[in-house]
């Protein structure tokens, strides 16, 4: 049986690498550090965090009471606050109930899109509305990721592993420089790596 290792910032669990690539306990502080690199890279390459963690936000208020959550897929909210200016009658802030939002998609759903909700129009009414607080969880668990984003951490892992013992089968990237003492190898993300990660990547418009 495998055991996650939930306290590893990783998209796989540590014990599922070592098994899958035949590793022993002499190579756990390399395997943590390929695993742990290898889950940043990809949260980089694809411009939003992955890994299950809370986040805070605060939403400025638009005319049709939108607000949109930068990190997905959103697992569940802990709170929504609307925001007042100082001279409102019941304070600063104001814990709104479910009944004035309603999150889309579902939290816990498996869509790997962006969630949104509406703020009832009810809160336009007083002009001291500055913002939206949002606290809520999204991301993926250890063990949880979708198959081709666990594989897309699992090569790249095993990708930097092999680069730090020395073993260039199957790494990419070119030499750079004239001489022999001023020549480096140059790295890049395996282009396999890149195609499994395309659907996760965020899209800007």
């Amino acid at each position: 049986m495998i055991t996650h290792d939930n306290s590893l910032d990783s998209l796989i669990p540590f014990e599922e690498f070592k098994l899958l690539l035949g590793l022993d306990d002499r190579d756990d502080k390399l395997s943590r550090f390929c695993l742990t690199g290898a889950t940043l890279a990809i949260e980089q390459f694809c411009r939003r965090k992955l890994l299950y963690k809370r986040h805070v936000e605060i939403s400025s208020i638009s005319g049709d009471m939108l607000v949109i959550l930068n990190e997905y897929p959103v697992k569940s909210i802990s709170s929504v606050t609307a925001v007042f200016n100082r001279d409102f009658e019941f304070g600063n802030e104001l814990i709104l109930k479910p009944d004035f939002y309603n999150i889309s998609p579902d939290c816990g759903e498996s869509l790997d899109i962006p969630s949104y909700f509406f703020v009832s129009p009810i809160l336009k009414r007083n002009g001291a509305l500055k913002a939206i607080k949002t606290v809520y969880f999204s991301g993926y668990k250890v063990g949880a990721a979708p198959l081709d984003l666990a594989s897309a951490c699992l090569e790249l892992a095993a990708w930097t592993m092999n680069r730090y013992k020395g073993r260039r089968i199957g790494m990419t990237g070119k030499v750079r420089g004239n001489g022999k003492d001023g020549e480096h190898f140059e790295l890049s993300m395996p282009e396999s790596v890149n195609k499994l990660l395309e659907p996760y990547k965020r899209k800007l418009i």
